[in-house]
């Protein structure tokens, strides 16, 4: 997806399509992606030397169900102008094979080839194959079914709660939780963020700003934010595509330095209660899943690792909250059980958190459903699902899942998507499947993958261990429900936040 030509795609390519044709039967599946599609992609380039500078993509295309894209559209930034592609229009093949998994082609100038894996509600998880010998783009994304009629400033309107994160050229880290009211007519105000820079974390309590869809033909359009973050005051300029009226997906379109970091994420209509957010819109269990990236000293690695925590947060509906969480910073596991604290909710859905001595804040898109940005030295950043209210057992882990390892923050991050399927089974569950991987070494197709798990419903509700080679050879899960749950690898020194949906 990247613009820089890489020698030895064209190779790459027709090793990848004779794997793939052992081991599906191509075009099988090709109508489950059929209609309108918006997407966005989280990744890196390097160009050998083990270096890295970020990289990240949003577009749209029309999908007719036998194999082909048209009507394609989008807008690539990262570090040089060989990395930035603005309103580029392109066509694409694809091929879905019997187990859900596809393969997909854009045309676009130096090439992007995609593994990707369908899931029931139609939309698609991805991650880029075509880095080869150090060389290259990986990341990970999703396509999910648009709506065409959704495609004006009129329909973006209401009050809505955003998360975007990512990397300024030295790959020092970026994130920033809101909400903010759009009024249907290009303005947006009522703004309230919060931003972690590097560690350094600045909240802005009001301000107001703008919005546009330029392009009613393919739900392009682009918006402004104010300074958010410390360092110099500068404006963040973002191209966003319309999912539908209760989302968007945006980048910032600012070409990468210090002050205009590459950032991506969503806008998510929020669903406020009458009379506003309040203490009582926390009153159950959010499975919350957040990455960061520490710059050096996390466990034995000296050099840049991953950062990332997957835990319950349970609350009570008055104000008290209690939180059991699993951490991996660079391979070293933490394990924290029912940490009390307390929450402070506001009526537009910013929640302030303190846990024991840690404090993190919340956007509420809904009831138990939030952004999350902390003030760490990692720049921790991530979401929030509402737990079903029922027991979780190994019984809930039951059928086919599409899973993803999602926003890799070093190159060292086993990034893929591929198809699972759990048995469901008690005292101990199996699940096995096969993943396609993206590395700059070059891509691995149609990998096979079995673990063991066992989840209880005490004294956490939904927590369980992986063992086996789904997380590494041992990992924590939490289930959100029966159709969505979990990962974080407890050995991996270059972990990630996997997700597995039906």
């Amino acid at each position: 997806m990247r613009k820089l030509q890489i020698l030895g795609i064209a190779c790459l390519a027709l090793v990848l399509a004779a794997t793939i044709r052992a081991q599906n039967t191509i075009g099988v599946n090709n109508a489950l992606l059929k209609g309108d599609y918006a997407f966005m992609f989280n990744g890196m380039t390097t160009g050998g030397g083990g270096g890295s500078t970020p990289f990240a993509a949003v577009g749209r295309f029309t999908s007719d169900g036998a194999g082909n894209l048209t009507n394609g559209l989008l807008d690539t930034n990262g570090v040089g102008v060989p990395e930035k592609l603005i309103d580029q229009a392109f066509t694409g093949t694809y091929s879905i094979g019997a187990d859900n998994r596809g393969v997909m082609n854009l045309n676009i100038p130096g090439g992007g080839k995609l593994a990707f894996v369908m899931m029931a509600n139609g939309i698609a998880k991805f991650v880029e194959i075509d880095a080869s010998g150090g060389n290259g783009t990986v990341g990970s994304g999703s396509m999910e079914k648009a709506d065409t009629t959704a495609y004006s400033t009129a329909k973006i309107a209401g009050d809505y709660a955003f998360g975007v994160a990512g990397f300024d050229p030295s790959n020092n880290r970026t994130a920033i939780a809101g909400r903010i009211t759009a009024n249907g007519a290009g303005t947006f105000t009522s703004g309230a963020a919060d931003a972690n820079q590097s560690g350094t974390f600045t909240t802005l309590n009001v301000f107001a700003s703008n919005y546009i869809v330029t392009d009613a033909s393919n739900g392009r359009g682009m918006l402004n934010l104010p300074p958010l973050a410390g360092g110099v005051p500068q404006n963040l300029n973002f191209v966003f595509y319309v999912v539908n009226s209760g989302k968007i997906v945006a980048m910032e379109s600012d070409s990468p330095t210090p002050v205009t970091p590459l950032l991506i994420g969503a806008f998510l209509r929020q669903q406020t209660p009458l009379g506003g957010f309040s203490n009582a819109s926390l009153n159950g269990g959010m499975v919350m899943y957040l990455t960061g990236r520490v710059g050096s000293g996390c466990g034995s690695k000296t050099g840049a690792a991953p950062n990332v925590i997957a835990g319950l947060l349970t609350g009570n509906g008055t104000g008290a909250l209690s939180l059991t969480y699993d951490q991996n910073c660079g391979g070293v596991p933490t394990s924290v059980a029912a940490l009390a604290g307390t929450s402070s909710v506001a009526s537009n859905g910013r929640t302030a958190i303190n846990l024991g001595s840690s404090y993190l804040v919340a956007y509420l898109v809904s009831s138990e459903q939030a952004f999350f940005v902390v003030p760490d030295s990692s720049v921790l950043f991530g979401f929030g699902d509402p737990q079903t209210r029922t027991s979780l057992t190994n019984s809930a882990l039951s059928g086919s899942y599409a899973g993803l390892a999602t926003v890799p923050m070093t190159l060292g991050v086993t990034i893929f998507s591929g198809e699972f399927t759990a048995n469901g089974a008690s005292p101990a569950g199996s699940i096995t499947g096969s993943e396609d991987i993206g590395a700059p070494s070059g891509a691995s197709s149609g990998v096979n993958v079995n673990s063991a798990y066992s989840i209880s419903s005490t004294p956490t509700n939904g927590r369980g261990t992986f063992t086996g080679s789904v997380g590494g050879s041992s990992a924590i899960v939490y289930v959100v429900s029966p159709t969505k749950f979990v990962v974080v690898s407890a050995s991996d020194s270059n972990p990630a936040v996997l997700i597995f949906e039906q």
